[in-house]
């Protein structure tokens, strides 16, 4: 008997989400796995969109470029290697990747390398900055869950903020899925036509919802402030991560990215949201603790 389309979509939905969580209860190397995974597939979809249009990237150094990057971000929150050559493996790997299209026996293109370098950048250094909110653990200032009553340990900062963060996504696509459906009148842009500037604010309104009252539950200095804010700005970026890839699509003359998630299309299509936020949580709370410390 064949599954329907809508309890596909719920299915696989819910069976991402289940992984999803215990990647990141676990952490480590389960969680770099995890996003190493999902990088590797979103990476293959842009890649094949990519030469829908002509371009030929290259695929397999970028890959393993991509791959390097996030086992070195681990490596460094490890202290198995220092700082600065974990980050000196996004600039070592984009000239890998321009050297590589430069030996090819045919000439690349601008668009050959761009391609390329824009795919490790947008699936390779955005998505590293995962394992590093995973890995945050310089909140001293900064009270977290105190669940001491129930466990023998706190729940870890950077666990905290990563479920905390994902969350406010999730709200944010919901809150502008269904409030644009029942609100929407206005299109928000011709990328994509079925976004709405109803569902927009209803998806910004929801990611600051969920900010404020995790801020309340964190009982962080400025809690609510802050994570308010945040949800604002994952809003935001989660938005630009949603309309980018639909210029993509656009581009290529394609629906979805792929066909990996029944009901969702491809990995790319469901994690878009996911790849600008992480390194906007990260920066701005690393701007903010010297204040939140004193």
């Amino acid at each position: 008997m064949l599954i329907p389309f809508s309890n596909k979509r719920l299915v696989s939905g819910l069976i991402a989400g289940i992984v999803g969580l215990i990647a990141v209860l676990l952490g480590g190397w389960w969680f770099t796995a995890l996003v190493g995974l999902i990088v590797h597939l979103a990476l293959l979809e842009f890649f094949r969109m990519a030469e829908f249009t002509g371009i030929r990237p290259a695929t397999k150094t970028t890959l393993v470029a991509c791959q390097l990057l996030l086992f070195a971000t681990q490596w460094g929150n490890e202290g198995f290697i220092t700082s600065e050559l974990s980050s000196a493996i996004l600039p070592l790997s984009g000239a890998a990747i321009c050297g590589w299209i430069i030996l090819q026996p045919e000439t690349g293109s601008i668009a050959d390398i761009a391609a390329s370098i824009f795919g490790l950048f947008y699936l390779g250094f955005l998505p590293s900055h995962w394992i590093k909110l995973r890995n945050f653990s310089d909140l001293n200032a900064i009270n977290s869950i105190d669940i001491s009553n129930h466990f023998s340990d706190q729940i870890p900062n950077g666990m905290t903020i990563t479920l905390v963060s994902c969350l406010i996504i999730v709200a944010s696509d919901i809150g502008s899925y269904f409030l644009g459906r029942a609100f929407g009148r206005h299109s928000l842009s011709p990328i994509s036509p079925s976004k709405t500037i109803e569902g927009a604010f209803g998806g910004i309104f929801c990611a600051i919802l969920i900010g404020a009252i995790a801020g309340e539950v964190l009982q962080w200095n400025q809690g609510i402030l802050i994570w308010s804010f945040l949800g604002f700005l994952i809003a935001l970026f989660a938005l630009v991560g949603d309309l980018t890839e639909s210029i993509m699509k656009r581009n290529a003359g394609l629906k979805d990215s792929g066909d990996a998630l029944p009901g969702h299309g491809g990995i790319l299509d469901r994690i878009d949201s996911y790849l600008f936020t992480p390194a906007i949580i990260y920066y701005l709370i690393r701007l903010i603790l010297p204040f939140l410390s004193s």
